[in-house]
């Protein structure tokens, strides 16, 4: 199949313009030698849900590690604001006392410690996320589960937990990296039912997933990735319509 052209909505910095909610501005990273993101913008208005997708290996895990600021890829050019703040100056954890927060595909448990235990250690002192009692009445699952030694429990329960450790921060952006991986169908409507219902409480969210159906139910926009640069930017509901445009960059 040739490669055709998808007009894609351009993201554009002009001078003295302020930041959307959460705006990439031509970022570019490397895996040492390897040229993985390639000069990607776009930005994201609050309480919005982005559905980050493409076929594997066309660098949509790479570009959410480049946002979280984590190890590799490397940036080596461009610029990230969250709500006004340059997380491009700023080392991974010093985004996260910023208000951006990565789930994960490996959820990252810590072993030894219960669901509770797990929550309070991910609270920021003194707590200004979502309360536990709050986090217990929009997962429900985890209040019954609250004693029991976290890594026991099932893969979904795990995703909910790790969703929920990232609401006790204080958390404004909330990046979802294949939280779908793994999963059995039932499991993966009740992450959906999860998801959404951060949706509805305003949480901007950013979901990569390989599953991209499933995300594009989810999300109000999408961004398609084709090696390392995007090809597409625009409603999700217009990649649900388009049977050619899914083939060509999502097989499906």
């Amino acid at each position: 199949m040739s490669h055709q052209h998808v007009p894609v909505v351009p993201t554009v910095k002009s001078a003295g313009s302020a930041p959307a909610f959460f705006s990439v501005w031509d970022i570019h990273a490397y895996y040492g030698e390897s040229y993985i993101v390639q000069g990607v913008s776009f930005d994201v208005r609050e309480g919005e849900v982005l559905a980050l997708l493409g076929r594997n290996g066309a660098g949509k895990t790479s570009t959410l590690r480049a946002l979280a600021r984590i190890g590799s890829p490397l940036v080596t050019h461009g610029e990230i604001w969250l709500d006004h703040k340059p997380l491009h100056t700023m080392k991974s954890h010093e985004a996260a006392q910023n208000g951006l927060a990565l789930v994960p595909e490996d959820r990252r448990i810590i072993p030894g410690m219960t669901v509770e235990e797990n929550l309070i250690l991910a609270q920021i002192a003194p707590p200004i996320g979502w309360s536990i009692e709050r986090i217990y009445e929009h997962f429900p699952r985890l209040a019954e589960r609250r004693e029991q030694e976290a890594t026991t429990l099932s893969g979904g329960e795990q995703q909910m937990l790790a969703v929920a450790r990232a609401l006790a921060r204080d958390v404004k952006l909330l990046l979802l990296d294949e939280p779908y991986e793994g999963l059995a169908p039932v499991i993966v409507h009740e992450i959906e039912r999860i998801v959404d219902s951060v949706k509805e409480l305003g949480m901007t969210t950013i979901i990569v997933e390989q599953n991209a159906i499933a995300a594009l139910r989810l999300a109000d926009r999408a961004i398609i990735l084709d090696m390392g640069e995007k090809v597409f930017d625009g409603l999700a509901q217009e990649v649900l319509d388009n049977a050619e445009l899914r083939q060509q960059y999502l097989a499906i």
